[in-house]
């Protein structure tokens, strides 16, 4: 397991980007770099239940390990899913489960710096280049708007 970390400067305050990043509609479209479709389903509570899923409905199943809006959000990632199935327990889970996916938001001047890290295997590191530097772009310009 690997640890990848982004960053992007954006012209716009902390809560703008936050709601940005976790709002329906706008998750879909900065998400839609790494599948499109793209859907968050969660309670927002620390030990809750989190689901990232693609456009077919398979994904992940997650927790919230720590959250305060608009600064910081720390995911703990359980398992996948896949055909609607949960997976916490297999073997091939139990080598990535517990990985972490940070999002940090600081505001200076009404610029926020927003930084990603995700834990991952190295397999996957083009995937996640791909997905967050497009993404995290696409962040920024809703936000500028």
């Amino acid at each position: 397991m690997e640890t990848y970390s982004y960053k992007q400067q954006i012209d716009a305050p902390a809560q703008k980007v936050w709601d940005i990043l976790w709002n329906t509609d706008t998750y879909r479209q900065w998400t839609a770099a790494f599948a499109p479709g793209s859907t968050i389903e969660s309670d927002w509570k620390v030990q809750g239940r989190t689901r990232f899923l693609d456009g077919k409905g398979n994904g992940m199943v997650s927790t919230i390990r720590s959250i305060q809006a608009p600064e910081e959000l720390v995911f703990e990632h359980l398992g996948s899913i896949e055909n609607g199935v949960e997976d916490t327990t297999s073997d091939a889970i139990k080598e990535w489960a517990g990985a972490l996916e940070r999002y940090y938001l600081k505001e200076e001047g009404g610029v926020t710096t927003l930084e990603v890290s995700v834990d991952v295997d190295p397999k996957y590191k083009e995937m996640m280049d791909n997905g967050f530097i497009k993404g995290l772009a696409t962040v920024k310009t809703l936000a500028e708007q």
